[in-house]
């Protein structure tokens, strides 16, 4: 099941090869992120960030082929586990049948401090309800 988005690869994206550009990739995966707690779990960014955050603590990303200007990716968002104050997701970009990158990844919710909290009951119940264990 998981959440699902779709992104237009714009001019901003690319480099001067007529390619995206890694990094780019990476601000992709944080919108998706940020849609995803905005869309499923109610909780956007901006209240969030009122009184804590939800650093990324680990990354591992595989790019398996490029992508050009003009064409559109499908984000894949799957939740693959819930702690205590953290949350692993796997994220698969595709398009036309062909996957460009996934990344896995571990976030943590922090307070002001900067120091993990707990997942606030609600949360921690909307996020384990759409856990996905991943192979």
């Amino acid at each position: 099941m998981g959440y699902h988005v779709t992104q237009k690869v714009l001019f901003r994206h690319c480099d001067p090869a007529g390619i995206v550009f890694f990094p780019r990739y990476f601000e992709m995966v944080n919108d998706c992120l940020e849609a995803f707690f905005a869309d499923e779990l109610d909780w956007p960014w901006e209240r969030l960030h009122g009184n804590g955050a939800v650093p990324t603590v680990q990354i591992d990303t595989r790019f398996s082929a490029p992508s050009r200007q003009g064409e559109v990716l499908d984000l894949r968002l799957s939740i693959d586990r819930v702690g205590r104050t953290s949350l692993s997701y796997t994220l698969t970009a595709d398009c036309h049948g062909e996957t460009r990158f996934e990344t896995r990844a571990t976030l943590v919710n922090v307070g002001p401090d900067g120091r993990p909290v707990p997942w606030p009951d609600a949360i921690r119940g909307k996020l384990t309800q759409r856990t996905e264990p991943n192979p």
